[in-house]
């Protein structure tokens, strides 16, 4: 059995940074280091005082701890390293243009102001459900142990347990329209001879390569070698010093060692020919 150090580690890296941006920022809350509504997505203070920030961190506050909490991080554990592991196995930078081609499809929708939410986070997990469900339509899966059902099926379970506990269903239909809108775009429209519209951008990929995590098959860009490098330069010993210029021209010039040439002969002595007095 892995120690949960071990499974930190084994978890893929697109997933893994969402999750714990996600529980870094409810835990924050909880600190009282910020006040949720600055991190809100409100568009007049986006547009009127240029709070750009408000577009992004708005992806990252899921609620405070409660059970829902607990249960959207689990499907980012389950279904968004389970995409990551498959569909998306060795196409990192495509998994990046996912969560960004989402995010920016909601924040659109929330132009909306019926569909406006101040936190869309929720929504971007619900599109992380309605893409593995399309992925893997007939995988079973078991809700609470009470009920099998058929991959294909699970954002409409959710939803109805959404249902079921009194919970909001905006957010969860605004993440499964994201999500229909990013998998009819990247496999269904091109699978019926369309145009791929939804190509993963070359700045993705420099990004992904900059920040040297996870692979991409294909890349039209070289991973950077200096990624997670901190220091770079020539290294000495301790209990060493650098050696001085005259030195190094003394060892330069100076002739090879010889190897020792008594070393495996067994008789030394004069040799003679046969034939010699």
């Amino acid at each position: 059995m892995s120690t949960p150090a071990e499974y930190y580690r084994s978890i893929p890296p697109v997933s893994k940074t969402f999750g714990v941006a996600c529980l870094m920022t409810t835990a924050a809350f909880y600190l009282e280091l910020y006040d949720p509504y600055n991190i809100a997505l409100d568009y007049g203070l986006v547009f009127k005082r240029f709070q750009v920030w408000r577009l992004i961190t708005n992806f990252f506050f899921l609620g405070p701890f409660s059970f829902p909490f607990a249960f959207r991080l689990i499907i980012i554990a389950k279904y968004g390293v389970s995409l990551e592991r498959g569909p998306f196995d060795k196409r990192t930078a495509d998994y990046v243009w996912m969560f960004i081609f989402g995010a920016l499809t909601l924040l659109v929708m929330a132009a909306v102001p019926y569909l406006r939410s101040s936190f869309m986070g929720v929504s971007l997990v619900f599109m992380i459900v309605y893409v593995w469900s399309r992925e893997f339509p007939n995988a079973r899966i078991n809700i609470y142990g009470l009920v099998s059902l058929k991959g294909f099926y699970l954002p409409w379970a959710m939803l109805a347990l959404d249902l079921i506990f009194g919970n909001p269903l905006k957010r969860d239909i605004v993440g499964m329209v994201a999500g229909h809108f990013y998998y009819f775009l990247t496999v269904l429209h091109p699978l019926s001879g369309g145009k791929y519209f939804c190509k993963t951008p070359l700045w993705v990929h420099k990004f992904v390569a900059y920040w040297g995590e996870g692979t991409q098959m294909n890349s039209p860009v070289q991973r950077d070698p200096s990624a997670g490098v901190s220091f770079r330069g020539r290294s000495y010993r301790l209990n060493g010093t650098r050696p001085s210029t005259t030195e190094q021209t003394a060892e330069t010039d100076s002739p090879a060692q010889q190897p020792n040439q008594g070393a495996g002969v067994a008789f030394r002595g004069r040799s003679y020919r046969l034939d010699d007095r």
